[in-house]
């Protein structure tokens, strides 16, 4: 754990689980995103998506960016869409996805409670939205195709503020001599091996990666939210401005509070070290 000058628990360096057949899984994602990356037809907006000179797909439910009520990332074609749906189907997907979600419910069960209520509430709303992973309270997962996916400092800023984002390296590098993850803000470079997965508030601390060698490969796995879902839930499935358009005075002043303790309350569901 990463814990701040209050004992609070504000990212996890959660390694890699101990599991007899975890290379093997590894390998296997990596050759699988390497595989798929031949196929696909990347479009415009994919391969300039501002964190890097690399190709990245987002899939899973999302709201935001111009849309008007919460929906399924839309893909290129349907045979983009079915390529992307057998490839999270893999079990080295499942498993990458479940170990971060376990992790994450350990050290942040809070948080992690707050991001499946809103998932629950939703899948109600709309059966329709798609569930590529059972039992994960992420609601969408970032696909970089590398073959050299070095970020650029960024933040996050379209997912919940104070969230978690589960990072997962995967490819082909050596982590003594490049592939680094760097937490700015914290002032930490942290060695990031293949299979290894971190979960920090990727809307609040700046980060990047140190680059690769020639020759190897890097790809990642991402899986976050959206701050916009949660709060189309919490408007009663409304966007902001329908919300606000239909309010009554003690709604609006009711709302006002609510925003002001917001920030408090999402701190308050960060753990402390000494409670876990």
């Amino acid at each position: 754990p990463i814990l701040d000058s209050q004992d609070r628990v504000v990212a996890v360096l959660a390694g890699r689980p101990q599991a007899p057949n975890w290379e093997g899984l590894v390998s296997e994602a990596a050759d699988a995103i390497a595989r798929a990356g031949e196929q696909l037809h990347f479009t415009d907006k994919q391969l300039n998506n501002g964190r890097g000179e690399f190709p990245a797909i987002a899939i899973g439910v999302s709201f935001g960016g111009g849309r008007r009520e919460p929906g399924n990332f839309s893909q290129s074609s349907a045979a983009s869409l079915t390529l992307l749906t057998s490839l999270l189907a893999l079990q080295c997907f499942q498993s990458l996805s479940g170990f971060a979600n376990v992790i994450f419910h350990a050290y942040a069960p809070q948080t992690y409670g707050y991001y499946w209520d809103c998932m629950r509430e939703l899948w109600k709303w709309n059966p329709r939205l798609r569930r590529h992973f059972k039992n994960n309270a992420f609601a969408s997962c970032t696909v970089n195709f590398g073959p050299f996916t070095i970020c650029r400092p960024h933040t996050d800023r379209a997912n919940l503020s104070f969230g978690w984002c589960a990072i997962t390296a995967l490819g082909r590098f050596d982590p003594d001599k490049g592939g680094h993850l760097i937490l700015w803000d914290l002032g930490l470079i942290i060695r990031f091996p293949p299979g290894s997965t971190i979960l920090i508030p990727s809307a609040l601390i700046t980060h990047s990666n140190v680059p690769i060698q020639e020759g190897e490969t890097r790809y990642s796995f991402v899986q976050y939210s959206a701050a916009g879902l949660f709060r189309w839930v919490y408007n009663g499935f409304k966007s902001d401005t329908d919300f606000e358009a239909a309010a009554t005075s003690a709604q609006s002043a009711k709302r006002e509070e609510d925003r002001k303790s917001r920030w408090k309350k999402g701190v308050g569901m960060f753990s402390k070290w000494s409670d876990l």
